[in-house]
This record gives C-alpha cells, sequence and structure tokens, in this order.
C-alpha cells in the first residue's frame, strides 16, 4: 500500500518516526508521501524523506499559511521543490471554512505555487474546504498541471468535475465513519484508475481507531472500506491505488 498524504513531520510524530514507520511497513505500506504545509514543514518532510526508505515528501504552503506567504518564502520554496525525493508542490489551495488566512491572499500563494509547479512539472496535492468554484476556475488557469484533490469532503458532481479536468481524487478516513453516506456515494463512484489512499494522520483516524492518533498504518482500514464501496477485492484495490500513486507523483519504481 501506498499512504498518499501524511504528516510526520508533526509534532505529534516527534522522537517515535522509527516506531510509526516499522508499524506502516508491517501493516503493508510501503510507500510515504509526507506532506509540507509550510516552510519548516515542508524542511522537515524533506529530511525525514532523506532518513528512510520508501519516504518522499512534498513542499507548499496551506491555505492557513498563506498568510506567511511573500516573495523571501517563496524564494525558498523554490529551492526546496528542487531537492531529491520531492515529488510534488502541496499541500495547497483554498479553505474558507477556517479563514485563517484572507480569502485574497489565499488565492494569490494558490496561484503562485501553481505557477511554480508548471514550471518545476510537478504535480500539486491541493486541500480545498468551503471553496468549490474558486478551487475550480484557478484549477482551470493552469491545465496543464496534475492535481490531487486530497481527503475528498465536497459533492459527487464536483468529483465528477475534477475527474472530467483528468485529475484525482484521494480519500481518507472519514469514509470509514458511519455518518459518511455521501462521502461513501462518492467513493464508490471514482473510477478506479483515479483513486488515490491516505490517512492525513495524524488526523482523521478511520474506523476502528477512530479517536486515537492517526498513521499510516492505518490506511489499510481506509482500503478496506473502498475495495467494499467499489466491489472489488482489497488485492485489487491496493493494486490499482498504487499504481495510480506512481503515475501521479512519478515515483521511482
Amino acid at each position: 500500500m501506498i499512504d498518499s498524504h501524511a504528516h510526520l513531520n508533526d509534532e505529534r510524530f516527534e522522537g517515535i518516526h522509527a516506531q510509526v514507520i516499522q508499524r506502516a511497513k508491517e501493516a503493508g505500506v510501503e510507500v510515504i508521501i509526507n506532506v509540507g504545509y509550510d516552510l519548516p514543514s515542508s524542511q522537515k518532510a524533506i529530511e525525514l524523506a532523506a532518513s528512510y526508505p520508501g519516504l518522499y515528501a512534498t513542499v507548499g504552503f496551506h491555505p492557513h499559511s498563506a498568510k506567511l506567504f511573500n516573495e523571501a518564502g517563496y524564494d525558498e520554496l523554490i529551492t526546496l521543490a528542487q531537492q531529491p525525493k520531492v515529488v510534488a508542490i502541496g499541500e495547497i489551495g483554498l479553505d474558507y471554512y477556517y479563514d485563517n488566512s484572507p480569502r485574497e491572499q489565499q488565492k494569490y500563494a494558490f496561484r503562485r505555487q501553481m505557477a511554480l509547479a508548471k514550471e518545476l512539472d510537478l504535480p500539486v496535492v491541493i486541500h480545498s474546504r468551503d471553496a468549490t468554484k474558486d478551487t475550480i476556475d484557478i484549477i482551470k488557469e493552469f491545465p496543464d498541471v496534475r492535481c490531487l484533490l486530497h481527503c475528498y469532503s465536497g459533492s459527487l458532481e464536483t468529483a465528477r468535475e475534477y475527474l472530467a479536468m483528468g485529475h484525482y481524487i484521494s480519500i481518507a478516513g472519514p469514509v470509514t465513519f458511519k455518518n459518511a453516506s455521501r462521502l461513501q456515494e462518492v467513493a464508490k463512484n471514482i473510477p478506479l484508475d483515479r483513486l488515490l489512499i491516505e490517512t492525513d494522520c495524524p488526523y482523521l483516524a478511520p474506523v476502528p481507531m477512530r479517536g486515537k492518533q492517526n498513521e499510516p498504518a492505518y490506511v489499510k482500514y481506509v482500503a478496506e472500506k473502498l475495495a467494499e464501496l467499489q466491489h472489488v477485492s482489497f488485492e485489487e484495490l491496493v493494486k490499482q491505488t498504487m499504481e495510480n500513486t506512481i503515475k501521479f507523483f512519478a515515483l521511482e519504481q
């Protein structure tokens, strides 16, 4: 399996990286994409990728951190994005639910990072919450940039719009929740060749680990639920999502 979106760079994993990665391996997780959300976390993701086989890094300013995005930060991001084992720009995007950064600044940071991804020929990992129209409009400005809508929580109609543009959808732990009928309906209708799985750890631990600190080993519970919803075997679900993740991030094989 591949956990396509983890935050082992989060302080909650400090001092226990080796144990968490070992548990992931024992659970069958061969690759972890460790996702940055500001400059320090992006640097940490790069350091972890250099320290552990099977770990890769992404770098970027999350919409919550967009208020920190400036020219000096952009220049540093360019340097980070060209480091070994960096496979994407992200997570970037828009979050109008929390509005931790002004919306105009979020859109500015999003566009600049999309342009950087195009320049460096890297894919992007997108966070979008309560900002569907603006997210789609900005993505459409960059038709050559391949996008992954991470921890998808939107409608089936919106998912189909992203898919029609050639992009990918990643599903996380909430698909296992009892009250997740809307997300489950979306998940069962995503073409298997466009589907990725993730934990978004340390957040959103899936059932039966809900309430605990999430970690990459738990991505198997997401895979099990998606196999059930897609009416395929667990093995087929895992094989196809691994192939999709390798293709999307252009991982070394």
